[in-house]
C-alpha cells in the first residue's frame, strides 16, 4: 500500500491568520463578525448544519478549518433558483457540494417508493427541504450562480454514484453522478486525505478536473493518457476480470455506460469488478466510457491511523446544531447527541449495505485516550446531559481495533468479507481492546451507563464469551437489536450472512449473560424481505420460524436496492456478481420487483396481522400448503377472519391516502405464554 502524507502535516493556508470560528458561518453577517471578506470553500448540504463529527459536512468543514481555509455552510437551500447559493458570495477556491449524510433519494422514499413525509436530518422533522437527486440540483444551481467556480462532489450520494450505476426510482441505469451534475471532480469514500490535498492544490493554482492522481477521486477525461495499460474487463466473452493485471499503471476498463444500460449482465459484470478492487492494498484506478468521456477513477483512499482519527474528532466542533435554528428539534441530532464514535469502515461486506462501499473493509479505529476525552466532552458540555452515554460504536458496535494479522496479506486479499462463508483465519477477532475500552469509559466520574446501540455483529460476538458477557451485563436496557436477516440458506448466502444457527448459538449466550445478571432482556432479531435470492417459500419458512420463536415484527424492512450495493446490481440483473460473471455462465438469481410479490414477502414477515391472512391463505393455497392454515400451534394462520379485517388487500397496499414514514425496526416481542 501506497505511503500517506500525514493528514495534519501540511503547511497552513495564509487565512488560518483568522482563527476558529465559533460555527462554521452560515451568512454574511457571521463572516464578518469573523472578519472575513470572503469564504475559500463554500459547502453546499442537503442536510441542517449541525456541528458534531457525525454529520459529514462539520468534519469537512472543521478539517479544512484547520488547515487554514475559510469555510462557510449553505445548508438546504431553496433550489429554486440560484438566488440562495450566493447568499455567502463567492467562494474563492470551490463550492464543495454535498446531498447529505443519506443518499437524497434513500432518504425521500420508502422502499416502496412512496414519499415520506419527514426527515430527520431537518429542524421540526420537516419534509420536502431537498430535492430529488439533490448533489445534481445543488450542482446545476453552484453553476448558475457563479459558473466559474469549480465544482468538488463528495458524500456518501456522489460516493456510492460515482459510476454508471442503477437507479431504483427510475428503474433504469444513470450515468455517474459527475456526469450529470457537470461537476470538476469527486471525492468518494471516506474523503479526508482527498479533499485535504484537493484543497491544498486548488489554492495552488491547479484545475480542479487535471487533479487525478489523489486516491479516491473521480474525473473526466478525453482518453487513456499515455503509459497506461488498459486491462480490459468489459470483455464478456473473457473470463479475465482484470484481476491479474499487476503494473502499477494499469488501468482496468469497465463496461461502458452504453454497455450496462441496454445489457444487465454488463452491468453485473461492472459491478463486481468495482468490488473486486477496492482494497486500497491492490486496486488499480479504473475507468468507464461514458459517450465522449472516461470517467476515471483513481484507487480507493488509503485509511487514516489512529492518530489522524484522533485528530479529526478531536477538532473543535460546537456539538450542537447552528444557533439560527433556535429551538428546532432535528431529530437526527436528537438521536446522536450523547453518542461517541470510536471506528469505522466494515469488513461485513453485507451484500445489501452501502456502509463497506463508502467507508471501506479497513477497521479505523480511534485511540482509547481519545474516546475517554470525547466522553468527558459531552459530560461536561453538551446541555440535557444526564449521564448516559446514549451509544458508543460506529457501523458495527464490536470490530474496535479488529484488523488483519498479517499486512501483506490484507494487501493482496480481494475477498469481499473477512467474515463470510466463515471468519477468516487470519483476522483477529480480539474483543480486550473494546471490552477495556467499555471498562473505562463507565468507570469515569459523572458517568452512570454506557450503552452499545449499533449492531453487534454477533458471529463475531460468539467468539468471545467474555465480551457477551460484558455486554450484556452492562451495556444493554431492555433490548438488543441484531440483524440476521434470514433464516433460509438461499437468501442467506446473497445476503453474506452467517446461517441461522450462529444467531442461535448468541442468543444462548445472551441469554444465559441476562440469567446470570439477574436482568429480563430481550433480543430483537432484524429481518429482511424481497431480498434478492428469496422465494415465496423462503418467507413461508421465516414466518414459521418467528412464530415458533413467538416473535411479532411491527415494522419490518423490505429490501431497498440503493445505488452501487452488490445486492442491486443482483436485483437488476438477475445474476450473481458475487461470483464471475460471463456470457452464457453466470449465475441466475431470483428477484422480487413485482409490487404483489414485495408485499406478499412483507406479509410473511407480518403473519400476525389480521389484515394480511387474506393475502397469505391465498399464497399458500397456491404454494400447496394449505396445511398452514388453521387454529393449530404448528399453522401459521387461522382459517377465520375477525369481523373488519383483511379488506384493505393486505401490507402495504395503495388506496390513495398519505402514508407515514416507513421506519425500518422491528419491534415487539410475543408476550409469555401463561
Amino acid at each position: 500500500m501506497d505511503a500517506a502524507k500525514q493528514l495534519f502535516s501540511y503547511r497552513k493556508h495564509w487565512a488560518h491568520r483568522f482563527g476558529v470560528a465559533p460555527f462554521l458561518p452560515m451568512s454574511r453577517a457571521e463572516m464578518d463578525e469573523l472578519g472575513w471578506d470572503q469564504c475559500d470553500v463554500i459547502l453546499v448540504t442537503g442536510d441542517a448544519y449541525v456541528d458534531h463529527p457525525s454529520f459529514g459536512m462539520a468534519i469537512i468543514g472543521r478539517l479544512l478549518e484547520a488547515q487554514g481555509f475559510r469555510v462557510g455552510i449553505i445548508s438546504q437551500p431553496d433550489w429554486q433558483s440560484a438566488e440562495p447559493f450566493k447568499a455567502l458570495g463567492k467562494p474563492a477556491l470551490y463550492f464543495g457540494v454535498t446531498g447529505g449524510n443519506m443518499d437524497s433519494m434513500v432518504n425521500r422514499y420508502t422502499s416502496d417508493r412512496r414519499l415520506r413525509h419527514n426527515d430527520s436530518y431537518t429542524p421540526g422533522g420537516e419534509g420536502g427541504k431537498r430535492p430529488d437527486r439533490s448533489t445534481i440540483v445543488y450542482a446545476q444551481r453552484c453553476r448558475q450562480a457563479y459558473k466559474d467556480v469549480p465544482i468538488v462532489l463528495g458524500g456518501i450520494e456522489s460516493s456510492l454514484r460515482r459510476i454508471a450505476h442503477y437507479d431504483y426510482w427510475s428503474d433504469k441505469v444513470r450515468r455517474s453522478i459527475l456526469v450529470d451534475a457537470k461537476a470538476d471532480i469527486l471525492l468518494y469514500g471516506n474523503a479526508e486525505r482527498a479533499v485535504v490535498e484537493v484543497t491544498h492544490r486548488i489554492a495552488k493554482g491547479e484545475k480542479a478536473s487535471e487533479i487525478d492522481d489523489v486516491r479516491g477521486v473521480a474525473v473526466l477525461k478525453s482518453a487513456v493518457p499515455e503509459g497506461w495499460v488498459e486491462a480490459h474487463a468489459d470483455d464478456l466473452d473473457a473470463s479475465d476480470e482484470g484481476a491479474r493485471q499487476s503494473n502499477a499503471q494499469t488501468v482496468v476498463r469497465l463496461p461502458s455506460y452504453e454497455q450496462v444500460v441496454n445489457d444487465p449482465e454488463a452491468y453485473a459484470r461492472a459491478s463486481r469488478v468495482l468490488h473486486r478492487e477496492s482494497n486500497p492494498g491492490n486496486a488499480r484506478a479504473l475507468v468507464q466510457r461514458h459517450g465522449d468521456h472516461e470517467v476515471w477513477l483513481s484507487p480507493p483512499p488509503i485509511p487514516l491511523e489512529m492518530a489522524e482519527m484522533d485528530g479529526v474528532y478531536d477538532l473543535p466542533y460546537a456539538r450542537a446544531p447552528h444557533p439560527s435554528y433556535g429551538d428546532a428539534k432535528i431529530p437526527a441530532w436528537e438521536m446522536i447527541r450523547f453518542s461517541v464514535t470510536i471506528m469505522r469502515g466494515c469488513f461485513g461486506g453485507c451484500s445489501f449495505c452501502s456502509i463497506t462501499e463508502h467507508e471501506g473493509r479497513i477497521i479505523q479505529s480511534r485511540s482509547e485516550g481519545s474516546i475517554l476525552k470525547e466522553i468527558e466532552t459531552v459530560r461536561d458540555k453538551v446541555p440535557g446531559f444526564t449521564g448516559v452515554i446514549s451509544d458508543i460504536g460506529g457501523p458495527t458496535a464490536n470490530m474496535y481495533r479488529m484488523a488483519c494479522k498479517d499486512e501483506r496479506t490484507e494487501s493482496l486479499c480481494r475477498r469481499p468479507s473477512c467474515v463470510y462463508p466463515a471468519i477468516c483465519p487470519n483476522l483477529n477477532t480480539s474483543h480486550e481492546a473494546l471490552i477495556g475500552l467499555y471498562r473505562k469509559a463507565r468507570e469515569l466520574p459523572g458517568i452512570k451507563k454506557v450503552m452499545v446501540a449499533s449492531g453487534v455483529r454477533y458471529d463475531l460476538a460468539v467468539e468471545s464469551p467474555t465480551y457477551v458477557k460484558e455486554l450484556v451485563t452492562h451495556h444493554v436496557g431492555g433490548y438488543l437489536k441484531i440483524a440476521p436477516e434470514h433464516t433460509e440458506a438461499g437468501p442467506l448466502s446473497k445476503m453474506m450472512k452467517p446461517g441461522i444457527g450462529t444467531y442461535d448459538r448468541f442468543k444462548k449466550m445472551f441469554d444465559d449473560a441476562a440469567k446470570k445478571a439477574g436482568k429480563e432482556y430481550f433480543l430483537i432479531p432484524y429481518f429482511i424481505a424481497a431480498h434478492p435470492g428469496t422465494t415465496d417459500e423462503d418467507m413461508m419458512n421465516l414466518a414459521l420460524w418467528l412464530k415458533r420463536n413467538k416473535y411479532r415484527a411491527d415494522q419490518v424492512q423490505t429490501f431497498l436496492p440503493s445505488p452501487m450495493a452488490i445486492a442491486t446490481a443482483m436485483y437488476h440483473s438477475g445474476k450473481n456478481s458475487l461470483k464471475p460473471i460471463r456470457r452464457g455462465a453466470s449465475e441466475p438469481v431470483d428477484t422480487i420487483k413485482g409490487l404483489k410479490q414485495r408485499r406478499l414477502h412483507k406479509a410473511f414477515l407480518r403473519y400476525h396481522d389480521a389484515e394480511n391472512w387474506p393475502l397469505l391463505r391465498e399464497a399458500l393455497k397456491r404454494m400447496g400448503r394449505a396445511d398452514l392454515i388453521g387454529p393449530g400451534k404448528h399453522q401459521l394462520i387461522p382459517n377465520w377472519q375477525p369481523a373488519g379485517t383483511g379488506l384493505k388487500g393486505g401490507e402495504g397496499k395503495r388506496l390513495g391516502k398519505k402514508h407515514k414514514m416507513q421506519k425500518f425496526t422491528t419491534k415487539g416481542v410475543m408476550p409469555k405464554e401463561r
